[in-house]
């Protein structure tokens, strides 16, 4: 069972919170040595926010990467419909482990990505803490870093887009095993303990109801069932 875990405010950014947002006063811990908003990591931690969000909405966090060789680690801050299914929506920042002067972007729809970007930033991320937010909406989507915009994707007609309920997740994990390594490096620990600190995390002031959240996962698995009686009906 998720546990739960208060989170610590921070004020220094006040004015870079996104308008329509409100703190994020609880997380759900999916799986964590500690259970702490600060991620120490061991063998993988990730929380989430409890509620999930639709298009029209900010998420917002205060972050410092961890200190040291981080090599092999990737630590994040992310939308996700949910982790790990196969027709996921996701947008993301995505720290990788052999570069703390880069943060990578990605958008994700049904399960596809492909739309990774590197940005190189003004900063080590690990020296201090810098304020990321994702604007989402029907239209378009934004990345910022303390409050300039370094990526922007509009929607072109009939483009596939991310429309479903997302939460916010963070997680840290060992990423040596994706591209043979060439991705984040290859993690060897040596200064380990690794602290991937969160502050100030804003979400949208209004989530989902339990209502809503049935309503959706009613259209959704309609959805499904409509594709499964296409597919049966062509074979």
């Amino acid at each position: 069972m998720a546990s739960e875990c208060e989170v610590t405010p921070d004020d220094q950014h006040e004015h870079l919170r996104p308008e329509g947002t409100e703190p994020l006063a609880r997380i759900a811990v999916d799986y964590t040595p500690d259970g702490e908003i600060h991620v120490t990591y061991d063998h993988g931690a990730r929380w989430r926010s409890r509620g999930r969000f639709l298009p029209g909405c900010a998420v917002a966090a205060t972050v410092r990467a961890p200190a040291g060789d981080t090599a092999g680690l990737n630590y994040n801050l992310y939308l996700s419909s949910m982790e790990g299914s196969s027709d996921m929506d996701e947008i993301d920042f995505e720290f990788l482990g052999n570069d703390k002067r880069a943060v990578q972007t990605n958008l994700f729809v049904a399960g596809g990505g492909g739309r990774e970007m590197v940005h190189q930033l003004p900063f080590d991320s690990s020296d201090g803490f810098h304020h990321y937010a994702v604007a989402w909406s029907a239209e378009a989507v934004e990345w910022r870093v303390d409050g300039e915009v370094i990526r922007r994707e509009e929607r072109r007609d009939g483009e596939p887009w991310p429309e479903k309920p997302m939460y916010l997740y963070a997680s840290l994990w060992d990423a040596s095993d994706v591209d043979e390594g060439r991705w984040t490096g290859t993690y060897h620990g040596r200064d380990a303990p690794y602290v991937f600190s969160y502050r100030d995390v804003r979400v949208p002031a209004v989530a989902l109801s339990a209502g809503e959240e049935e309503e959706w996962q009613d259209d959704t698995n309609a959805g499904d069932e409509a594709d499964a009686a296409a597919t049966t009906c062509e074979d």
